[in-house]
C-alpha cells in the first residue's frame, strides 16, 4: 500500500517492532500500528484545537476553513441525530470521535502509514467499548424482566430455550463487528503490498485508482457501517420492547 509496508524490495505487510519496553520484568514492544495510532490521534487533537479556537472567533462571513468544520459537524450530528433519534445528544460527541478516528486510521495508508485498523488489537478494542456501551445502557434502561424477556426471545420467558443462543448472539456483536473492519482494511493493505512489491517501479502512476477504491472508497464504506452498527445497537438497548 504504501513505502512502509516494504522492506528492502520485498514483500511485507506484516507489523513491526519498533521500540522494546521492560514493564514489570515482561519485555513489550512499541509497534508499527502504536506509532501509527498516535500519528492519527496528534492530528486530531491538534485539529481539534484549531477548529475550537476558529469557532470561538466565528464571524458572520465565515472563511473556508471554518466552512469545511461546520460542515463535518453538521454532518455527523445529522448521521447521528437520523439513526438514535432521541438518545443522539447522549451520544454524538462519541460516535463523531470514533468515526473520524476509524476514517482518518483507513485512509492513512495513502500518506506512507500502516492503516492502524489493519490491526486486529485496534478494531477489537473498538468494538469492545461498543460492547461495554451495549449492555450498560442495556442495564440502565431495561428492567431485570425485560431483559430476561428479551434474551428469551422469541419464546415466552418462561421457556428460556433460546437463551444460549442469544448470549452467543450477544458475544458475537464484538467479535463480527472488530472482525468486518480488520478484514476489509487488511485485504485492502495485503493487496496494495502486492502491487508495489511485485511491479516495483513500475507501479508508480495507475495504483492510484487501487487507492482510491481501497483507502477512500472502502474506508469510508467501513466506517460508515462501524459506527451505523454501533448507534443502531446502542439505541435497541435504551429503549425496551414493549411488553
Amino acid at each position: 500500500m504504501n513505502q512502509g509496508i516494504l522492506l528492502s524490495g520485498d514483500i511485507d505487510f506484516m507489523i513491526h517492532g519498533i521500540y522494546q519496553v521492560n514493564f514489570f520484568g515482561h519485555k513489550v514492544w512499541i509497534t508499527t500500528s502504536h506509532a501509527c495510532i498516535l500519528i492519527v490521534m496528534a492530528i486530531m487533537v491538534i485539529f481539534a484545537i484549531v477548529a475550537n479556537r476558529k469557532l470561538k472567533h466565528a464571524t458572520d462571513k465565515p472563511d473556508a476553513f471554518q466552512n469545511v468544520i461546520e460542515l463535518i459537524v453538521e454532518m455527523l450530528d445529522g448521521m447521528v441525530e437520523s439513526t438514535m433519534g432521541k438518545w443522539a445528544p447522549k451520544f454524538v460527541n462519541y460516535i463523531s470521535t470514533i468515526f473520524i478516528f476509524i476514517l482518518m486510521s483507513n485512509i492513512s495508508g495513502l500518506f506512507g502509514l500502516r492503516p492502524p485498523t489493519a490491526d486486529y488489537g485496534t478494531t477489537l478494542a473498538l468494538a469492545l467499548i461498543t460492547f461495554v456501551m451495549i449492555h450498560f445502557n442495556k442495564i440502565k434502561h431495561q428492567s431485570a424482566k425485560q431483559i430476561w424477556t428479551s434474551e428469551c426471545s422469541p419464546l415466552p420467558p418462561w421457556l428460556p430455550i433460546w437463551l444460549p443462543i442469544n448470549i452467543v448472539s450477544d458475544i458475537a456483536v464484538p467479535i463480527s463487528l472488530s472482525l468486518r473492519l480488520f478484514a476489509n482494511v487488511l485485504s485492502g493493505t495485503v493487496i496494495m503490498a502486492l502491487v508495489y512489491g511485485l511491479l516495483g517501479k513500475l507501479a508508480l502512476a495507475w495504483p492510484a485508482a487501487l487507492h482510491v477504491y481501497f483507502d477512500l472508497f472502502s474506508g469510508a464504506i467501513q466506517t460508515y457501517v462501524f459506527c451505523m452498527l454501533t448507534m443502531t445497537y446502542v439505541t435497541q438497548a435504551c429503549e425496551p420492547e414493549e411488553d
